[in-house]
């Protein structure tokens, strides 16, 4: 694993000095961006689990095939990223808001409320059994300081299509969507609220 300097300010050119957008206005734009959902888990080193719900996840290259995920500072699932270098990406399926708030919020019983299984060394983190349709199992090649955040790069060595039902959960206008079989979307319900998506 390699980690990178953080990203330097560019200060030539015109706008350089601009100043940016207030940070409600730059979530109003992002709000509009519909994004799969996520839930990336890792062990750590004193063997407990840890995951994340996460929309900020990108391809970025098949040759070798490579991801990027973006985690804030704090998070515990980053610490165990961190500590074993590997981690898995379960991508969620329409059905798995319940899955996608809890993992969201703070609750420390999250693992206890979602069937999962670890398999070292062939997982990168802990599948979730009944809410992804498919997990990409990653390790970790680098990682960047950008603000508050770390974007950690990884090389994915195995996908499993855990589902016959591949529709995804997404997020957008501060909500959670499926798609239905004409392509529409259509409110994932759900009786939990998001709160935040921090560990």
């Amino acid at each position: 694993m390699t980690s990178l300097p953080p990203l330097a300010p560019r200060t030539a050119g015109p706008m350089a000095h601009r100043p940016s957008v207030p940070a409600p206005s730059f979530r109003s734009l992002m709000a509009h961006f519909p994004a799969g959902v996520a839930v990336v888990t890792a062990m750590a080193a004193d063997g407990r689990p840890r995951g994340m719900t996460c929309t900020a996840l990108s391809s970025v290259s098949d040759r070798p095939p490579t991801l990027l995920v973006c985690i804030q500072q704090s998070s515990r699932t980053l610490a165990a990223i961190d500590e074993s270098s590997t981690f898995a990406v379960n991508l969620l399926h329409r059905h798995a808001r319940c899955t996608a708030e809890r993992f969201a919020s703070d609750r420390p019983d999250r693992f206890d409320q979602v069937p999962w299984e670890y398999r070292a060394p062939s997982h990168g983190g802990p599948h979730l059994l009944g809410d992804a349709h498919t997990v990409a199992d990653c390790r970790v090649t680098g990682m960047v300081t950008v603000a508050d955040h770390t974007v950690v790069f990884a090389e994915v060595f195995s996908v499993t299509e855990r589902t016959d039902d591949p529709t995804p959960l997404l997020y957008a206008l501060r909500d959670y969507w499926s798609l239905d079989e004409g392509g529409s979307g259509a409110p994932a319900g759900s009786a939990i609220r998001q709160t935040r998506r921090t560990d």
